[in-house]
């Protein structure tokens, strides 16, 4: 089955197909303590640097009383945006050693070739309230290192893949079916759109050509040729 020009897959695609995120939704928090220190992690899904600096300001503003608010960050789905900040700390002791926690994070193993390290769209403040006792350089490295690897270990992240999105109208009595069929043959669906005249699905899938046209051999075989796909752009889209 040939696949229509309108769904062939981009061929701009100098950047990954698919990268490891923070699970959308609410920031994740850590905390440990180091010789009376506390030092808390907060993770947060971000796509641009002026979320980051919101994310900044209002974790200020919460711990208002604390000494540090170190940072790092990485962003893009090819990482090509990588900052830290060491908020007053010595330099080197804390937003570097952040950043290579993040940079070197392996997410678990994606296939024959093993786990990536290819975490994005993420930051990670460190909020520090000194305890008294001094740590060192060494000993900053050690817990502001630590303090994000466990953070990371504990936290909900997900893939991103870059899919082809394709839409299509059920009846009301069909929709239900044709879910549950598309999701048993491995699609994504986005969302679902309730009309008078019936039901728009959005879904996603790989975007290649064999998944392109299987979608739509088995679109045809599920409705008797009824629903037929209107195949649009490509779209990042958490999958797991």
């Amino acid at each position: 089955m040939s696949v229509p020009a309108s769904a062939q897959p981009s061929s701009a695609a100098a950047e990954p197909a698919e990268y490891t995120v923070p699970a959308a939704g609410p920031e994740f928090r850590h905390e440990l303590v180091i010789k009376r220190s506390r030092f808390i992690t907060v993770l947060r899904r971000v796509e641009t640097e002026d979320a980051v600096s919101d994310m900044l300001g209002s974790l200020r503003k919460e711990f208002y009383d604390a000494r540090h608010h170190c940072s790092a960050l990485i962003l893009g789905p090819d990482r090509d945006i990588q900052r830290s900040n060491d908020d007053g700390e010595p330099s080197g002791t804390a937003g570097a050693p952040m950043l290579e926690v993040l940079r070197r994070h392996e997410a678990g193993s994606r296939d024959s070739n093993g786990a990536a390290a290819d975490l994005s769209d993420v930051c990670a403040v460190v909020v520090r309230y000194f305890g008294g006792v001094l740590l060192g350089a060494g000993g900053l490295v050690r817990a502001y290192s630590s303090s994000v690897s466990l953070a990371l270990d504990a936290a909900d992240l997900v893939r991103r893949q870059r899919l082809r999105l394709f839409t299509l109208t059920a009846s009301h009595a069909e929709a239900g079916r044709l879910e549950h069929g598309l999701r048993a043959a491995g699609m994504t669906l986005r969302g679902s759109s309730y009309g008078p005249a019936g039901v728009l699905l959005e879904v996603a899938l790989q975007d290649t050509p064999e998944a392109i046209a299987a979608a739509t051999h088995h679109l045809a075989a599920l409705s008797a040729g009824k629903a037929v796909p209107t195949f649009g752009t490509t779209a990042w889209v958490d999958v797991s």
